[in-house]
């Protein structure tokens, strides 16, 4: 164990209590004469009653708690001459520790543990608690396995499971062609090129199909950066199938737009673009083209081939919408179950609501997340592993798997000890402040009988 380093102050502080403690130490105890002297005085009382002085004793009490006291002064000695004497009479460095005796540190060894097990269990997973994960999980695990599907392309569009074809039919009604078509006249922007054309640079892989998927302008959550940039300055900006990244300008800057009018465009073009028969790729997707890397199948595919292949076959924004429902899913039944069992256990509505803010964190619902998370993953890996197919992929249960294996790893290594060490300190702060209390209704009391100088 690492030998604590004492500063300046407490090394003179630690001597100070080390010659007071020398000091107290050779004080004889007058335990032994208050007792005799109790039991003296009691025996004269009793006495001094069975003679008939009952009376005369009571008076005497009286007169005694009555008399007048005398005030005495007190000359309180400078921190700089007790410090001397402890420097004269204890001249090498003090550990604190030596001022106990081996018995007084174990008791505050052990009561130190107690206050970081007192930490830890109100972190601690009960019963309920880990039975809502697993319902959570297994839940959302069933949603994905035989609601979501896999999406494949057939005659009559991409099918997939019940729900991702529910929520396919949702889009078609609505935005039908005839909404298509007029948003596509009125929401015209500089990146929705389908060939090469007009392009200076070339775009390897720029296609009807692909177009989509290698603007970086119809990325659902890049396009409000990237889409914005390319309406604003008259530029398409792309990242072709070999991972390449290319801005160049298409016309001039136009004239009187200003920001929020490009977010208008860019919305009302993925809303045009959304419901096609090659519609938005999922959010953060087109970044995929930059993984040229990987053997995978007989192939020897990279990620970015496997990926373009993916969107080629319907995993777009519409199979990630369904995908996403697995995910809320959990979101939503292990929040609301938390709030109600806080609720149930006495706590505030305040101090029970499932979201973290800024000085407020709540480790115990984010590992149950976590641990809802997991179960979801795991279930979608061995999806994947039985059918061998990418497609199979749910794309927003590992972005949130992800998010919170990160979460749950700084917990467990940074935050949770820092905050526990801050538990520890409050409670011991706080026996410090009664102490304290204590400290001055003696010091108020004394100087009753005292003039301090």
């Amino acid at each position: 164990m690492k030998k604590y380093q004492y500063s300046e102050s407490e090394k003179e502080l630690n001597k100070v209590l080390h010659y007071h403690d020398n000091v107290l130490n050779s004080i004889p105890s007058l335990n032994p004469n208050k007792i005799k002297m109790g039991q003296n005085i009691a025996s004269s009382e009793e006495l001094l009653k069975k003679l008939s002085f009952s009376q005369q004793v009571c008076e005497m009490g009286s007169n005694l708690s009555h008399t007048e006291k005398k005030i005495k002064i007190s000359n309180l000695r400078s921190w700089d001459e007790i410090l001397k004497d402890a420097h004269n009479l204890v001249p090498d460095e003090v550990d604190l520790q030596s001022l106990f005796i081996e018995e007084e540190l174990q008791s505050n060894e052990r009561y130190i543990n107690q206050l970081r097990n007192d930490f830890n269990s109100l972190n601690k997973l009960d019963e309920t608690d880990y039975l809502i994960c697993v319902a959570a999980g297994i839940l959302a695990a069933s949603v994905d396995i035989f609601l979501d599907g896999i999406p494949k392309k057939t005659k009559e569009g991409v099918t997939a499971g019940p729900l991702s074809d529910y929520i396919r039919n949702k889009f078609d009604e609505a935005i039908p062609q005839e909404k298509i078509k007029e948003l596509e006249r009125k929401f015209k922007v500089p990146y929705d090129l389908s060939t090469n054309y007009k392009l200076d640079e070339y775009v390897d892989g720029l296609s009807s199909w692909f177009h989509r998927y290698h603007s970086l302008g119809h990325d659902p959550i890049l396009g409000f950066v990237f889409g914005v940039f390319d309406v604003m300055t008259g530029r398409f900006s792309a990242i072709d199938k070999k991972g390449k990244v290319i801005s160049q300008i298409l016309s001039d800057v136009p004239e009187g737009i200003d920001i929020f009018q490009a977010i208008g465009k860019v919305f009302g073009h993925m809303k045009s673009d959304v419901n096609t028969s090659m519609g938005l790729p999922a959010p953060l997707m087109t970044l995929f083209n930059m993984f040229q890397f990987g053997k995978i199948e007989k192939e020897k595919l990279t990620i970015a081939e496997v990926a373009r292949g993916m969107y080629a076959q319907g995993y777009d924004f519409k199979h990630f919408c369904s995908m996403s429902i697995s995910t809320m899913i959990i979101e939503v039944v292990v929040r609301l179950s938390y709030c109600i069992k806080r609720l149930n256990e006495g706590y505030s509505l305040k101090d029970s609501i499932p979201v973290n803010g800024f000085g407020r964190k709540l480790p115990k619902l984010q590992t149950m997340l976590f641990i809802a998370h997991s179960i979801n993953t795991a279930s979608n890996a061995g999806k994947i592993y039985f059918t061998k197919n990418p497609l199979a992929i749910n794309y927003t249960e590992w972005l949130a798997f992800t998010k919170y294996s990160v979460s749950q790893l700084k917990w467990t290594l940074r935050d949770k000890p820092v905050l526990r060490d801050q538990y520890v300190e409050s409670k011991l702060l706080e026996e410090w402040n009664d102490l304290q209390s204590v400290i001055n209704d003696m010091w108020t009391a004394t100087e009753e009988d005292y003039i301090v100088l």
